[in-house]
């Protein structure tokens, strides 16, 4: 506190003096009037004549340079109090000087800043440095935030006093968020393109690994071969002194969620000397914002600031505010014809940042000496400046200087002398770049059809497109990924000799025949082959395009996508391996059920009380046992039925598709069992809320167990939603209720329970689940209960308790797969003599219950609703048969396709389509999920029911599907088709 009021008594001194001394005045108008040092005590009037004359001229440049430039220039006391506010000032920021007179020069920062007294750090850094340049956001006086570029500089008398500071600012934000485009596009390289010649660094945080650029070696001599490329590395060369300080400011921005970091220290050359360093990084961030990289630039500063050193010793007043700023100044005296048109132009004076912008020391020269061809322009601007005193400001390309410059000038002095101030930047890099993401939106555009192709063809891992005369091929990273090659060759360019270099040598020939055909024909092209990426390893893609030829046939231009088919091949190898198994199976499968039935009636006993069974023994004698009896009821049925309609007796032919029907109904509940144990069912989860699931079912639980049984129901009070297939949750407790009724054959009570439990780490590692909240179901009976040896199978495939023909011990793995395929889990509390709880667990859902129960089908439906067109495509033409005629009768309007393709180009064309009614497993080279995903690029309304058997359930996930989607598993009855297509037409 003792020190700030010294430093604040110490500046209001110095401030007091120099006014009276005549370097700082109040307003405007002029705030600094230069000494002349040739002046003695009592000059002669001849001298003293000249010397007011030079002081009017340095007044009057002073004056361009403060009132007249689009730049805010603010003057203060050495505590930072506002002395002078700019014209500049007032435009940028809004405040006028009469309001900032007397204010901190901290009024115009952040809060953020302000609460970390970033102005007297800066105020101070300039004071030890002589100048100091930061960017960062300043406040306009309607509370907005720009980003600016400040040149802060102390000043001195000539003995040295210190007498305030000088701020110049600069309005960036244009400029900065006209280079976002670009630098979005070339994050890694943004900073290091900005830091010149200065020791870049790109230091990835994931894993402690630091690159560095040739200027290391260039600048402090550390060769390429001697940096270690590790963050210990660099850490270890800073100054003993100052790397504790520096590990923890960086860490302070990387840890906390700062962006941009700037410090100083010393650095270590190779020699062993130290360098002092202005190092700058800013921090890259994922979608989490944890920090990945950082990436800066590491300035030398020791012969900046002997430099800066010199000059301040060497320069004048005036000259040092001139240097201060970044723009280019110059005064410029216009020369005109006898008709008074602008013929040339005078550079008086310009300070260096002129010669730097411009490439050339115009000082004291005519601009035709050094540009003769000078554009009419700038002439005629500069001209029209002079004589009307209407300031200008443009950007204009200068021919001469080949760079594009944003130029304000003003008119100065008396009009007569016809002289100007301008003030410029050079801004061709921001032009280039604009220029740069022209190109880049127009290569995109020319991407379009690329794109496009790709979104219609669906299972996208890769684009290209071969330029057929040129023979290159431009491609994507995903083709680059998937054929082992770098995606730096696919921009410039690939020949097709490289392209098939990583394809399987055994699918070579057979892919450079299919190229050669369809370039000779012209038009669709597909083709299946390997290649290796960069594992090593081989991976089958599909290749989807088409060549396009010129009027005269000539082949022009051959654009793809590539599918991956890697997981499709593998499941149509294993399903022919298991086709050809099957085959194998049945040619022997009576024998040796036979054999097997009759070892199984003499070990009946023996086998119960044995380990489990080996699991194909189980599912084929279970299969075929009861199979065969389903069977013999289809096919006597049918025969029955053939015979009495060739015997014209049809009266009894109803009976007979009666046993027929329902022989099927119970094959298909078979297999929907297996299907639930094997955990491969298709389901069709939805959030339900399960206390109405349970109350809709307890009157039918208890007509199913008799009035012996006493059913009860106890219910959470806001029990958890749970995404889950309600129908096959319906079918589990009512399997539970029954095994509970057979487990009490003198009657007794079933409960029926739910609630919300949360299972930690220890609960859910010993019911083998996830750790989380989750519902519960239970179903307690008081029955006989189960032995240990008994609970240790009741999941078992085929495993029951019953005599032989009164159960096929699917019920309880039926229910055990829904659970495991729901993400939940089962789980047995039994002990003889003391009844059963059953407990289902299924994850919660988080979000609102939509149903109860599963909605009836809606068989009832009025033939009526039936209008519309529906596109069937189904490889099976059984299938499709069954399907055109039963929607037919109804009065539908029905296309059909075969495979996927047929299909996918009736959803690409004009033809009006209401429903598309699909097999999951087509053939032509797409699915009936991806053919209807590829459809709804183009028909984004689609309504779709997926009609499927297990093998596709991979494909559909357990997931909901899309709005307007729903699936129907194979086999359904002829109401229960009917129904869904008027539910789905009718929403």
């Amino acid at each position: 506190m003792a020190l700030n009021e010294a430093r604040a008594d110490a500046g209001h001194s110095a401030s007091h003096q120099d006014r009276r001394n005549g370097y700082l005045s109040d307003g405007n108008a002029s705030f600094l009037t230069a000494s002349d040092p040739f002046a003695a005590a009592n000059p002669p009037l001849e001298a003293l004549r000249v010397s007011q004359a030079a002081l009017a001229l340095n007044e009057a440049r002073q004056h361009a340079v403060f009132a007249s430039v689009e730049v805010a220039m603010v003057l203060t006391d050495p505590a930072g109090i506002i002395t002078n506010w700019s014209l500049g000032a007032e435009h940028v920021m809004g405040w006028t000087a009469a309001e900032m007179h007397g204010q901190h020069i901290s009024t115009i920062f952040t809060a953020v800043d302000r609460s970390h007294n970033r102005a007297d750090a800066i105020m101070q850094q300039a004071l030890l440095d002589g100048r100091t340049t930061v960017e960062c956001w300043h406040l306009r006086r309607d509370g907005q935030q720009f980003w600016a570029s400040s040149h802060l500089s102390a000043l001195h008398d000539k003995s040295g006093a210190h007498l305030g500071y000088l701020n110049v600012l600069r309005d960036q934000t244009h400029a900065d968020l006209a280079g976002r485009a670009v630098q979005e596009s070339q994050q890694r390289y943004r900073l290091a393109a900005n830091a010149t010649n200065d020791a870049v660094w790109d230091w990835d945080l994931t894993n402690n690994q630091v690159l560095w650029n040739d200027a290391l070696q260039q600048a402090y001599g550390h060769a390429p071969d001697t940096v270690e490329s590790s963050g210990s590395w660099w850490i270890d060369h800073i100054h003993p002194d100052d790397r504790a300080r520096i590990d923890t400011s960086i860490h302070a921005v990387i840890d906390g969620n700062g962006i941009t970091w700037s410090d100083e220290y010393r650095f270590r050359r190779a020699d062993g000397s130290y360098a002092d360093v202005l190092d700058r990084g800013q921090v890259i961030r994922d979608a989490e914002g944890r920090a990945e990289r950082m990436i800066g630039a590491m300035l030398d500063l020791t012969r900046m600031r002997a430099a800066e050193a010199a000059l301040r010793q060497s320069e004048e007043r005036f000259r040092t505010i001139l240097e201060t700023i970044d723009a280019a100044f110059a005064i410029v005296q216009v020369k005109f014809d006898a008709d008074d048109q602008p013929v040339d132009y005078r550079f008086l004076d310009a300070n260096p940042a002129f010669e730097r912008q411009t490439g050339v020391d115009l000082r004291g020269k005519w601009v035709t000496e050094y540009a003769p061809e000078l554009e009419r322009f700038w002439f005629d601007t500069y001209g029209h400046v002079a004589k009307t005193g209407e300031a200008a400001n443009f950007e204009n390309y200068a021919q001469a200087f080949e760079r594009w410059f944003d130029v304000r000038a003003v008119r100065v002095g008396d009009p007569a002398s016809r002289q100007i101030a301008i003030l410029f930047n050079d801004v061709t890099q921001r032009r280039e770049a604009e220029e740069r993401l022209r190109v880049s939106e127009a290569l995109a555009r020319e991407n379009v059809d690329r794109v496009q192709l790709a979104l219609a063809a669906g299972a996208i891992i890769g684009t290209w497109n071969w330029d057929l005369p040129t023979d290159r091929f431009t491609v994507d990273e995903g083709f680059a990924f998937a054929f082992g090659l770098d995606p730096a060759l696919g921009r410039d360019g690939l020949s097709l000799e490289q392209v098939v270099e990583t394809v399987h040598p055994e699918d070579r020939a057979g892919l450079m025949g299919a190229i050669a055909e369809v370039i000779s024909r012209g038009g669709a092209y597909a083709h299946q082959y390997r290649v290796r990426r960069a594992d090593g390893n081989y991976y089958w893609i599909e290749a989807n395009g088409r060549v396009d030829c010129t009027e005269d046939g000539t082949p022009l231009s051959f654009p793809g996508v590539l599918i991956d088919v890697e997981d499709r091949r593998s499941i149509e190898a294993e399903r022919d391996r298991a086709t050809a198994a099957l085959r194998a199976l049945n040619e022997t499968l009576e024998q040796r059920v036979a054999e097997r039935t009759a070892e199984l009636i003499q070990a009946e006993e023996k086998l119960r009380q044995s380990q489990k069974m080996e699991a194909v023994g189980q599912l084929t004698g279970g299969l075929a046992h009861d199979f065969n009896n389903l069977l013999a009821g289809i096919s006597g049925a049918l025969e029955l039925i053939n015979m009495r309609i060739a015997q014209h007796r049809l009266d009894d032919i109803d009976k007979y598709m009666a046993a027929a029907q329902g022989a099927a109904k119970r094959a298909a509940a078979l297999t929907h069992r297996l299907l639930a144990f094997s955990r491969r069912q298709t389901l069709d989860p939805r959030p339900i809320d399960v206390n109405m699931l349970v109350e809709g079912m307890t009157e039918l639980i208890q007509r199913t167990v008799g009035p012996s049984i006493r059913v009860q129901t106890i219910k959470e009070r806001e029990p958890w939603p749970a995404s889950v297939d309600a129908s096959q949750l319906e079918n589990a407790i009512l399997n539970l209720c029954i095994n509970s009724r057979d487990a009490m054959p003198d009657g007794g009570q079933i409960t029926i329970e739910t609630s919300n439990r949360c299972l930690d780490r220890s609960a859910a590692h010993a019911y083998d689940l996830p750790e989380g909240q989750y519902l519960c179901l239970c179903v307690t009976d008081t029955g006989t209960g189960m032995a240990p040896n008994i609970i240790a199978k009741a999941f078992d495939p085929f495993f029951t308790t019953k005599p032989i023909g009164q159960g096929t011990g699917l019920g309880l793995s039926m229910i055990y797969g829904f659970a495991k395929q729901s993400g939940g889990q089962v789980r047995i509390n039994s002990e003889v003599g003391k009844g059963t709880a059953m407990s289902i667990y299924l994850p919660r859902y988080h979000g609102s219950a939509a149903i109860g129960a599963v909605d009836p089908d809606r068989s009832t439906a009025t033939l009526a609703e039936a209008s519309g067109t529906i596109l069937i495509v189904d490889d099976e033409p059984s299938v499709r048969l069954l399907l055109m005629d039963a929607l037919g009768d109804l009065g539908f309007s029905l296309i059909e396709a075969a495979d996927s393709l047929s299909g996918l180009k009736v959803l690409q064309s004009d033809v009006n389509i209401d429903l598309l009614i699909t097999d999951v497993g087509l053939p032509g080279g797409m699915n009936g999920r991806q053919m209807a995903d590829a459809g709804r690029e183009v028909r984004p309304n689609l309504k779709t029911l997926f009609i499927t058997g297990y093998a596709e359930n991979a494909v559909l996930g357990n997931s909901s599907l899309g709005p307007g989607m729903q699936v129907l598993t194979k086999p359904f009855s002829i109401d229960t088709l009917t129904g869904r297509v008027l539910e789905l037409l009718s929403t």
